[in-house]
């Protein structure tokens, strides 16, 4: 039986996507929210891991960022809706490079008292004062991956501890892994961006025959307004609107979404880039997904 990693954050999200399930009336009928409102709130990252598209030599870094006006937006759109579900910043880059990172960490809680607010970063450029910077304006989790070993992943353990972070605060994930352990890193081919062989990342030849219930929990925004179809579509194939122009509402209940939604709660993804794609999306979001079908 091939062994299979499992992130051990998954039963954490888990547990937040069932219990933070929000309803509101589109045509005269109840849905659900996203329940996680993913921002990739900018176009670089300080690494190039060997099993991430942005490994590959023409792959171009965008040293741009999500403006306060859109992310405003954003928060007050969410504001009239009394989100209280999960605002992540991470998507395909390190948000601990945006310098306006805590500005916008505040923004969100300013505005919405009740949310989750979290963070997935590499821990490359942390330190105890930005730590506590971040949970000071309003930051619940930070998501932490420890990429070069288990020196690195004790010393940014102690970061956590010495600022008294509780369990619930945070999580440093061990990515340096051997292969035996999968590499303690969930992978994926990006939607068929990404091919690698030492990760044993391979194309898919044809469809997985299963749901993906990823686009009925997630609201994946990137840092020039895009919503995209869930956060591995790497290559942007499916943009279901721009926040800049259009709202939360309008984009999350489009035709498009709903006919995706649909089609993929009953495993159909023979589409583009979904039939491309190696991730199963069934971890979490079964729940959610039935109000699409």
């Amino acid at each position: 039986m091939i062994k299979k990693f499992i992130d051990p954050n998954i039963k954490n999200k888990s547990k937040t996507v069932e219990n933070r399930i929000q309803f509101v009336n589109y045509k005269n009928k109840q849905f659900p929210l996203p329940t996680e409102i993913e921002i990739s709130e900018s176009g670089i990252c300080n690494r190039k891991c060997s099993f991430c598209p942005r490994s590959a030599p023409d792959f171009i870094e965008k040293k741009e960022f999500i403006s306060n006006e859109l992310h405003k937006k954003m928060c007050d759109e969410l504001k009239l809706l009394n989100y209280k579900g999960t605002i992540r910043y991470s998507g395909f880059v390190e948000p601990m490079l945006d310098k306006n990172i805590f500005n916008l960490i505040y923004m969100a809680r300013s505005k919405l008292s009740d949310c989750n607010i979290e963070m997935v970063t590499n821990g490359d450029v942390l330190n105890k004062s930005r730590l506590k910077k971040l949970f000071l304006k309003g930051l619940n989790k930070i998501l932490i991956s420890a990429y070069d070993g288990k020196a690195e992943a004790d010393k940014l353990e102690n970061l956590c501890k010495d600022i008294n972070l509780s369990p619930d605060q945070y999580i440093v994930r061990h990515r340096y892994l051997p292969e035996i352990d999968d590499f303690g890193i969930t992978l994926s081919n990006r939607s068929g961006t990404m091919e690698n062989a030492e990760f044993k990342i391979a194309a898919l030849k044809e469809p997985l025959k299963k749901p993906c219930y990823i686009p009925s929990y997630t609201f994946f925004l990137d840092y020039q307004g895009d919503v995209l179809i869930c956060p591995h579509d790497w290559g942007k194939k499916i943009i279901l609107g721009n926040l800049n122009n259009k709202s939360i509402l309008d984009i999350w209940f489009s035709p498009k979404a709903m006919k995706i939604r649909n089609l993929l709660s009953k495993a159909d993804r023979n589409f583009n880039p979904c039939n491309l794609c190696d991730v199963e999306g069934t971890f979490m979001g079964k729940k959610n997904s039935t109000f699409f079908l």
